[in-house]
């Protein structure tokens, strides 16, 4: 039976380079020694060697020095907001809008962390070929040890590559403190051959399950899903997405090429048998899911018995203040837009698993004022209430600003919030004593990536296989209607069910009054879906109730088809098809925002479901109010002015140049 153990950064390499590419001294001094250790002793062992790369684990979580809100922020802003998908208010509102700029403070402190991480890992691999595999446990250790080192470096550029384009390539061995000044890749494709080449390493050195059994280490499996996804941006850059630099690099030097060894890629990974969907979508941010069959590569967010101390930070990330409804505790940082919650499929299940709505009295179908366009909208089980906590969006307030459209907070936001990540903590019970802990997995690549990246491939490449690309998204829909969980329901209550119980005594919230549920149903928040018609600390029914309810499931080729022409769009069936599937899946992933990008739909996405308009009144109409001009030029996000700054042979990305 393989242990389940969460890497977690625990040690630093004893003298490992923290530096970015224009750091100051003192920042590159200024390391958090859990255990130090000279470098010879950290290569002596395989336990000391391990210990030195978790240095390099140690920057896929959050850190004070640099970011202490890696893995939401700059993740959310650079990953999700500029789809208008998610939505934010005050100065995180210009995200939205495509007014960020060189000095936004998020962008430089993404830059700092993935620069250290990069940083670490070069030190690292340097240092390792200094010692006899002898030393480490064998070639065998040896191997691990570089294949993650390598692939920690590729997942850290690649979160570069996508954000910003070219970006200054450290090689193994360079680091802040040694080359200090350096210019950006010539070319989209230098820069792309570069990450390739170690995912391609990565991928050759590690195996399919996860070194010594331990969950969390890079495998071959993520290796292969983001070697695929770097050949498809190389792809990108080749054609559509140049920007005005070219340059073929080395091989693949065609579109052509770079998809058909995505493809390869892609196929390996569904051909090892290694991952399966979950059966159940609704689950897959609940603390039972850890590590789930679908999972790929995580930044599980869960210190374990370390919980709800604030000083330390994975758990300290205050997921569930960012993402709840702010009359329960919540700050504003992410909304869901009614685009978006529009898009789904009556009976698709993966619109209530992803979020909660205000009880917005234009959606209750019960309402004489019900308007026919909103047909499918109702769920009852998240409607007004977050049922993962049983707690009533607005408290049940007769007056409660989530009683619309948009909520007013100061400004409009859509009334939607995600039940990804407000979930397993609540922001409002607790929220300030020992209640802060929120287990939060973010997904970095799961197996629908993989899927939705292997069909796009065959409906692009040359003689592909149209027939098997749809036959991906058919089986993502199976999944998304609940017919993977038909026939599983008393299982999947047993394992998923549980916590949520355990929650509820935790808490200590006791059976709701007749009053307090007369309260809430005159508010207009309907809470039948609960046992006796109020919230009880022990259900017997998942929040999402399993099963399909005999939904029925239209085969995706002939629904997209109907759906592109419904809605207008320019791109063909089948670009339309994997992005809506796309956004029906990862909202809130940080994956949405480049797959679209990368695919070359970012522009007619933003024109298509959000056409320009002029919303006087948004509270009375579910609608985003976009009035700009949309540039496919800056979804390559500015190089950080402090870097410009420092680093003179860096430059600007043209659509920046001058402001």
């Amino acid at each position: 039976m393989k242990t389940r153990y969460y890497i977690l950064g625990v040690a630093l390499c004893g003298v490992t380079g923290m530096g970015l590419t224009s750091c100051d001294n003192e920042e590159f001094l200024d390391v958090t020694a859990y255990d130090v250790v000279d470098e010879a002793a950290s290569y002596e062992s395989k336990a000391n060697a391990k210990k030195a790369l978790n240095g390099v684990y140690d920057m896929v979580f959050p850190n004070d020095t640099y970011d202490g809100d890696w893995g939401f922020k700059p993740n959310l802003f650079t990953g999700c907001h500029p789809t208008i998908d998610t939505q934010a208010t005050g100065w995180d509102k210009n995200w939205n809008v495509q007014a960020w700029n060189a000095n936004s403070e998020e962008l430089l402190n993404g830059w700092k962390h993935v620069y250290a991480g990069i940083c670490r890992a070069n030190d690292f691999l340097a240092k390792l070929v200094d010692y006899p595999a002898e030393n480490i446990g064998g070639e065998v250790s040896k191997k691990y040890l570089e294949g993650e080192g390598r692939a920690l470096r590729g997942f850290f550029y690649h979160w570069l590559a996508t954000t910003f384009g070219r970006v200054p390539m450290l090689a193994t061995g360079e680091n802040g403190v040694n080359t200090p000044e350096k210019a950006r890749a010539q070319t989209y494709a230098e820069m792309w051959d570069f990450i390739i080449q170690d995912f391609k390493a990565a991928a050759d050195l590690l195996d399919w399950q996860p070194w010594d059994g331990e969950f969390g280490r890079c495998t071959k499996g993520m290796a292969l899903a983001y070697l695929g996804d770097a050949y498809m941006w190389k792809a990108y850059r080749l054609t559509d997405g140049a920007n005005g630099i070219t340059g073929t690099g080395e091989a693949p030097t065609t579109a052509d090429e770079c998809y058909k060894l995505a493809a390869e890629c892609f196929k390996k990974i569904l051909d090892s048998n290694t991952y399966k969907l979950n059966e159940s979508f609704t689950t897959l941010w609940d603390p039972a899911s850890a590590w789930g069959p679908e999972t790929i590569w995580c930044e599980q967010l869960d210190e374990g018995s370390n919980w709800g101390k604030w000083d330390n930070l994975t758990s300290k990330l205050m997921l569930k203040w960012y993402t709840a409804c702010p009359e329960n505790g919540g700050w504003g940082s992410l909304y869901l837009s009614w685009e978006w919650y529009s898009c789904y499929e009556k009976g698709d299940k993966r619109r209530a698993g992803s979020c909660y709505t205000g009880a917005v009295p234009q959606i209750d179908p019960n309402n004489p004022a019900y308007d026919p366009q909103y047909e499918g909208w109702y769920e009852p089980s998240v409607y007004g209430v977050n049922p993962y906590l049983q707690e009533v969006l607005g408290k049940g307030q007769a007056g409660t600003a989530t009683k619309q459209f948009h909520f007013n907070n100061g400004e409009w936001a859509p009334a939607i919030w995600s039940s990804k990540m407000w979930r397993t903590a609540s922001a409002d019970y607790k929220a300030w004593g020992d209640g802060h802990w929120s287990p939060t997995p973010i997904y970095w690549k799961r197996l629908p990536n993989v899927m939705l990246d292997y069909a796009e491939c065959l409906f692009r490449i040359n003689g592909g296989d149209d027939a098997t690309a749809w036959a991906l998204l058919d089986q993502l829909r199976q999944r998304a209607f609940g017919k993977l969980e038909d026939g599983k329901e008393k299982e999947l209550t047993n394992k998923y069910l549980a916590y949520y119980n355990q929650f509820a005594d935790w808490v200590g919230r006791d059976e709701w009054t007749q009053k307090q549920i007369e309260d809430s149903l005159a508010a207009g928040v309907p809470i039948t879906k609960f046992n006796g018609g109020s919230f009880i600390k022990t259900r017997t029914e998942y929040p999402i109730p399993f099963g399909s309810n005999g939904a029925q499931v239209q085969g995706a080729k002939e629904y997209y088809t109907q759906y592109t022409s419904q809605k207008g769009f320019k791109s063909p069936v089948w670009k339309v098809a994997v992005n809506t599937e796309r956004r029906k899946e990862f909202n809130c992933e940080w994956c949405l925002r480049p797959d679209m990008q990368k695919s070359g739909f970012m522009a007619d996405h933003v024109a298509t479901n959000y056409p320009k308009r002029n919303v006087e009144n948004l509270k009375d109409v579910p609608w985003t109010n976009r009035d700009y001009e949309y540039n496919d030029l800056k979804m390559d996000m500015p190089i950080p002015q402090d870097e410009i700054t420092k680093n003179p042979l860096c430059d600007q990305n043209p659509a920046y140049v001058g402001q």
